[in-house]
């Protein structure tokens, strides 16, 4: 084959992974318009279940405070993200797009489930997969879901209770 065939369908395929990658974030987004959409928020709770398990109260037995510490969470979740830069913003919401999509969810996360029916043990199993991936976008996708999850999460005063840290000295 000659270069220019190759130069061809190196720019067609590329073409084609921008129009679909396009395509993916107009039909399920997760970020939209400066907050989360509800498959973001469907999305981003799956993730918390999988990384805070242990510390998030258990769902099956204590609904209720399951339920209120998640909706604060994703609201300090919402609140981090919009305080980052757009581009930041704009690569969030395209690994939600990516994430929430059934091909990207299965393909590169290597979830069969649905984010919302998955068990806390299938969460952190997809989640350490992303870890120690050989892509390293695997692994900056593991990353960012965890960091973004830690930090929105510890930095609610109502959540220091359940880890027993008894919050800033006074100065």
């Amino acid at each position: 084959m000659r270069r220019r065939t190759w130069l061809r369908i190196g720019i067609g395929g590329a073409a084609l992974l921008a129009l679909g990658g396009g395509t993916l974030a107009l039909v399920r987004p997760g970020w939209s318009a400066g907050r989360l959409t509800p498959a973001g928020r469907e999305l981003f709770a799956a993730v918390a279940r999988g990384v805070l398990a242990g510390t998030l109260p258990d769902r099956a037995a204590q609904p209720m405070p399951h339920a209120r510490m998640l909706a604060a969470h994703l609201e300090r979740l919402q609140t981090t993200i919009a305080a980052l830069p757009a581009p930041t913003q704009q690569d969030i919401a395209e690994l939600a797009a990516v994430l929430l999509h059934p091909l990207g969810r299965r393909l590169f996360a290597g979830l069969a489930t649905d984010w919302r029916d998955a068990s806390p043990a299938e969460l952190q199993a997809t989640l350490q997969r992303l870890r120690i991936s050989s892509l390293t976008l695997r692994q900056q996708a593991f990353h960012a879901l965890r960091d973004l999850t830690n930090g929105a999460f510890f930095a609610g005063p109502g959540t220091w209770e359940a880890i027993g840290y008894p919050g800033p000295r006074p100065i």
